[in-house]
């Protein structure tokens, strides 16, 4: 049967702003069931606060809302469309279905007689309320961990005197294991219980008996309402039972699971998804399986709803869930609909792989000064990478090299641990460099026994490690000049980068990529298919890997590549790699914006990105898709590979910044700004001089490479100061220190985290107002698109302050200021695009803070709050297809609009929450007032100086 005819109009409740345990994958599943229901001719109306994502782009739905999500926006939403039909909230994580449980508890949608689809209400309580969960599994013989309910701390007691310890405490209703926790000593029950039962809005917690050590699973399943299921992906946790599965390695196709007990699995979750519930749509099923011969299978939990895997099952298998689950909310069957990827063989089929994926969760611990760094069932991480390789090695290799943390691979780059103590220490309480640590222990030579002793990863995972250690050791026998080309291809075919060989040889990474070109060792680009290359794929989305030479019947030897090369003009995007605090999806938001805009003006666009949560990664945005790490060897291949008119660089934040050097070296053309511009924004000793040259006031300052430079330079500037390493994003390592004695510290501290760095004092303007502005310049116009005003004083990041768009509180004399600044460092930059400029304002003069000539963090907010499309314009500015006066620039905004940043300090308690210079937010949400007098914003100003940290 096709799709309802009776569904024309759909509401889409969104996430939110971003945070720990909720990130932008939800936004990838929304704008994907946006799409999909768009395709099918039904009017889509979008409720969603977050507006650095591509989900809240007026081209995504008919009606987009930037509202708060709470069930009031939601009564006007309804008002306003009466039409509409149904409510889909299967799409926005926890947030998305915690709000639809109100609005059906309050009757909301029976008063503008709305039905939900996609999931049932019954199913949701079910699911959430862990008693009712156990009950239904008891009886329909599904194995669970001996557990119990308990809605009071005396019942929670007597629990735990029956089960002994240690004992898991969950909390209800709540999302990223939020409440969460492992209990080991009686002395901390009674306050880990206490909080379980405060976080849960039900005031119930679950207590279950520990099952560590044992091996965790993911299933992905779709069904459609002919009760037609299919298993999309089944994901192993590399870490076992007690870290939270956002915070695990994970790898699938399942690697240690065996046939027979795989089946018993997927038998177990498919009866599991029609026990919940009758509905249509998506469904995550989380497993524990005992780690001896029995492989005994117990059921851990079931969200009906599109999950934080769901997306890295999509981009790992090239099945597109949230889109087909969007499709099935509304009718359709699994076997009416295309496979995306082939588009000849139906969506009713099981993904098939023929390579291997592994996902590295990405922490950012240094933000949170004193945080607790084990990792447990609350989840920690901000953004996540994945790797694909035709082998776990070479995946496992891909990702840890795609995390952005200046390590080059697993082992061979100089910054392993040594210490046994350390080393025992950090495998025995796992914590987030445990993925590079089980290398250290293999080098160390701790036995592997000893190492599954402790950490309980599974001996398969452990020899993978293992030989890659020996084929270290090998190499190591050799010069650049003695490796034998066999061992040169073992060690690409296991993902050891350039960079790593050459710390081997004891060379140059140049030498070590000269040394393949000669043996032929090239990469080749295969596809993601879905079905292990036995049908034909449509779709360009391409990983790498490295292949033996085929050798025909005529002798003609060669590899197999299946990345052709077309003779269109090419861009090549790079993207923002991991997300992380400082770097969030509002760099997302901007490639997707530049790849649209360049295939506007008839280049093939390539997108480089390694980030499986988002929309730049999926398989239809760009012409082709490399799901490659963000790393110089491999952008560099793709280059060689590809030959393109030139690499943006100015839209993937930081990450894609920090490659223009090479970039710039290796005689590879950067589109708009170039690298001496960039460059010259970034040095501080430059950029002042260009400020002198253009009368433009700055902050007294000066830079030291040393702590006694640094002591020596604080007599001359005067306290307070700012102190802050070059090349950083976020605000990384800021502080303002007020006395020598603080100022020797914090220097002595951040040579040691980042040695040979060039520090920057700046005089620091106590009291001072904060302002930003954004701009596109073409060469030789610039025009302004937004100033905002900080409402937190001078001294807490830009990316943790609330701001306004306009400014609220600026005289038009220092308007004025602001924009002739502006205008002069454009043009004086030689900006070719976007570039974003960070003021403060003192006894009405404008002191310039930095520049930087690139994609700001808010440039899509600035875009949604003008609803003008900022990134397109630049694009093709930066493409050189159009200038500045080119465009009919018509922003609307009536009224103000508020930055207001979202912040995840309930995952690390004892922290100092305090604001500074380093930013903190993970997200942020966007309000829109009609006046000064609104109550937020007078709550707001009334509260700006009460997190200021010195």
């Amino acid at each position: 049967m096709p799709k309802r005819e009776d569904l024309k109009s759909i509401l889409i409740i969104g996430s939110g702003p971003i945070i720990i345990g909720q990130a932008c994958e939800f936004d990838y599943s929304g704008s994907q069931a946006l799409r999909s229901l768009r395709e099918d001719g039904i009017e889509t109306i979008l409720i969603n606060s977050n507006p650095a994502t591509i989900m809240t782009d007026p081209s995504m739905a008919d009606h987009v809302y930037l509202k708060p999500l709470n069930t009031k926006s939601i009564i006007e939403i309804l008002k306003k469309h009466p039409n509409i039909d149904a409510v889909l909230p299967t799409m926005g994580g926890q947030t998305a279905l915690n709000l639809c449980i109100e609005a059906d508890e309050k009757g909301i949608w029976e008063d503008f007689g709305v039905e939900i689809i996609g999931v049932d209400i019954d199913a949701i309580n079910i699911t959430e309320d862990r008693e009712k969960f156990r009950e239904l599994m008891l009886k329909i013989g599904v194995g669970m961990a001996p557990q119990s309910t308990a809605t009071s701390f005396l019942k929670g007691k007597e629990i735990a005197q029956e089960f002994g310890f240690p004992l898991v405490i969950r909390a209800s209703f709540t999302l990223g294991g939020a409440g969460a926790s492992i209990v080991y000593e009686p002395e901390k029950f009674d306050d880990l219980l206490s909080h379980g039962l405060e976080v849960s809005p039900i005031h119930e917690v679950m207590i279950d008996k520990a099952m560590m050590g044992w091996k965790e699973y993911e299933l992905e399943l779709l069904r459609d309402k002919n009760d037609n299921v299919v298993i999309i992906c089944t994901i192993e946790n590399m870490d076992p039972m007690g870290i939270h599965t956002g915070d695990s390695i994970t790898v699938a196709p399942a690697m240690t699971l065996s046939d027979r007990t795989f089946q018993k699995m997927r038998d177990m979750a498919i009866k599991m998804m029609r026990s919940i519930g009758d509905f249509a749509g998506g469904c995550n099923v989380q497993f524990a399986v005992s780690p001896d011969e029995e492989e005994e299978i117990i059921a851990i939990e079931i969200n009906p709803r599109v999950s934080r895997s769901s997306a890295l099952a999509s981009k790992a298998t090239g099945y597109p869930i949230a889109k087909i689950a969007a499709k099935l909310a509304i009718g359709y069957t699994l076997d009416e609909l295309d496979n995306q990827i082939t588009k000849s063989t139906s969506a009713l089929f099981e993904p098939t792989l023929d390579y291997v994926i592994v996902k590295i969760p990405r922490w950012n611990f240094d933000k949170f000064e004193g945080s607790d760094r084990t990792l447990g069932l609350q989840m920690k991480s901000v953004g996540e990478v994945m790797g694909i390789g035709r082998s776990f090695q070479e995946a496992l290799h891909k990702a840890t090299q795609s995390l952005e943390i200046k390590r080059n691979g697993l082992g061979a780059d100089g910054k392993g641990l040594k210490d046994y103590e350390t080393i025992i220490q950090k495998l025995t309480v796992p914590s987030w460099d445990r993925v590079f640590v089980i290398y250290d222990a293999i080098q160390l030579g701790i036995p592997l026994k000893r190492i599954n002793e402790i950490t309980k990863i599974d001996m398969w995972f452990l020899k993978q490690y293992e030989e890659l250690h020996c084929l270290e050791q090998e190499i190591n026998k050799y010069t650049i000049a003695s490796l034998p080309k066999s061992l040169l291809l073992e060690a690409k075919q296991k993902g050891f980068a350039d960079r790593q060989i050459a710390h081997m040889l004891d060379c140059y990474e140049s030498e070590v990529h000269k040394k393949r070109m000669e043996f032929n060792i090239n990469r080749v680009y295969k596809l993601v298919d879905t079905c292990a290359a036995e049908f034909t794929a449509m779709t360009p989305y391409y990983y790498s890997t490295f292949e033996e030479e085929i050798e025909t019947a005529d002798g003609k030897r060669f590899v197999a590549n299946d990345s052709v090369v077309t003779d269109r003009k090419k861009i090549v995007v790079l993207g923002s790699g991991p997300n992380r605090i400082g770097q969030g999806i509002e760099f997302d938001y901007c490639c997707v914006h530049g790849v649209l805009a360049a295939a506007e003006c008839d280049y093939e666009t390539i997108m480089i990105n390694c980030n499986p949560e988002t929309v730049s990664t999926d398989f239809d945005t760009a012409d082709k898709l490399y799901f490659e790490p963000i790393f110089w060897e491999h952008i560099y291949d793709i280059i060689l590979h590809e030959k393109p008119e030139g690499v943006i660089v100015q839209l993937g934040g930081q990450t894609a910044l920090k490659l223009a050097e090479k970039l710039d070296r290796y005689g590879i053309k950067i589109i708009g700004t170039s690298y001496q511009s960039l460059d010259l924004a970034e040095d501080r000793g430059s950029f002042s001089t260009l400020l002198k040259e253009n009368n433009i006031p700055y902050p007294k300052f000066g830079t030291a490479e040393t702590a006694d430079e640094a002591l020596d330079l604080a007599d001359e500037l005067g306290f307070p100061l700012l102190v802050r390493p070059s090349y950083v994003l976020g605000g990384q390592g800021m502080k303002i220190v007020i006395n020598k004695k603080d100022l020797e510290q914090h220097v002595v501290d951040l040579l040691r985290k980042i040695p040979n760095n060039k520090l920057l004092l700046d005089h620091y303007l106590d009291g001072a107002i904060e302002a930003e502005a954004d701009a596109i310049c073409d060469g030789e116009d610039v025009y302004i698109i937004g100033i905002m005003e900080h409402i937190e004083p001078c001294g807490i990041h830009s990316g943790d302050s609330n701001a306004t768009l306009p400014p609220f509180n600026l005289g038009e004399f220092v308007i004025q200021q602001i924009k002739d600044h502006t205008k002069k460092i454009a043009l004086a930059l030689n900006t070719v695009g976007l570039i974003n400029i960070q003021f403060a304002i003192k006894d009405d003069t404008v002191y310039i803070i930095e520049a930087n000539p690139r994609a700001s963090r808010t440039v899509p907010f600035i875009a949604k709050a003008y609803g003008e499309p900022y990134v397109n314009y630049a694009t093709k500015v930066m493409l050189g297809d159009k200038k500045v006066k080119d465009f009919n620039f018509n922003p609307q905004l009536e009224g103000y609009a508020i930055k207001q940043p979202v912040f995840s300090f309930n995952k690390f308690p004892n922290v100092n929450k305090n604001l500074g210079p380093e930013m903190k937010s993970t997200g942020e949400s966007i309000l829109f007032i009609d006046s000064l007098k609104d109550d937020e914003f007078y709550n707001l100003y009334s509260r700006r100086k009460m997190y200021l940290s010195k």
